[in-house]
């Protein structure tokens, strides 16, 4: 999530939670843990901000229903 106006964008879409929930762990996913100087100019540019996820909508298949996340810079 950006402060500000910046808006949101999804960065990967059919994660599973796990996935999801590793990936957000990774400390170069978050501008206060970040040093990568991609994170770093995300940081001078856009001010603080993290990537975090929700659940998407389940699909319906003819076998099971399945469920993903996405995930996202906040």
């Amino acid at each position: 999530m950006y402060q500000g106006n910046t808006p949101n964008r999804t960065i990967e879409r059919g994660l599973t939670l796990e996935e999801a929930q590793a990936h957000c762990k990774d400390p170069e996913t978050s501008s206060s843990t970040a040093t990568s100087a991609t994170a770093r100019a995300r940081t001078r540019k856009h001010g603080p901000w993290f990537d975090g996820y929700e659940a998407e909508p389940v699909k319906r298949s003819r076998r099971r229903y399945l469920g993903n996340a996405k995930a996202w810079i906040f």
